[in-house]
């Protein structure tokens, strides 16, 4: 039931950063997504039976990017870079790769939440392993599901409505 209700959670805010990554502002994502992510702790947290408020989530969604390594801020600068430099490709590129990494949070803040409610410590080399593994998987999801095709018809269904 836990694992269910986890799997939903990050599926729906993968799903959302994914499309919201698409905007064409160069480097505001991590603005814009850490919140998503860290409503997305909140969210895990609580199915763990951990109460904690959206503020606290995304100190420790930083506090847990902080622990995974640079990884994260390479692929923000990768983003940005599709956007400026690669523009027509970004929704194709980008969404596997927002997808990927939305996944590999979630992920990673299920195993630390797990461990917090068991009070267990928390294993630095096991969470890197988890957001290592998360990611390869969230982005072959991200790429599966089809979610950059339907992504960018949505945004260019809206870009024609305003």
């Amino acid at each position: 039931m836990v694992a269910e209700k986890t799997a939903r959670i990050k599926h729906v805010t993968c799903a959302t950063c994914a499309a919201v990554a698409i905007q064409p502002i160069p480097f505001a994502d991590i603005f814009i997504l850490t919140p998503i992510q860290g409503l997305m702790g909140v969210k895990i947290a609580n199915i763990h039976g951990i109460e904690i408020t959206e503020q606290k989530s995304t100190e420790i969604v930083k506090e847990l990017l902080g622990l995974i390594g640079l990884g994260v801020m390479a692929q923000q600068f990768a983003i940005g870079l599709y956007k400026t430099v690669l523009p027509f490709l970004g929704a194709v590129t980008t969404v596997p790769l927002v997808y990927g990494l939305t996944y590999a949070i979630g992920s990673t803040m299920d195993f630390y939440f797990e461990q917090k409610a068991a009070g267990r410590p928390i294993d630095k080399e096991k969470l890197q392993r988890i957001f290592k593994n998360a990611r390869k998987e969230g982005e072959k999801q991200g790429k599966d599901e089809g979610l950059a095709e339907d992504v960018t018809q949505r945004a260019a269904e809206i870009e024609r409505e305003i």
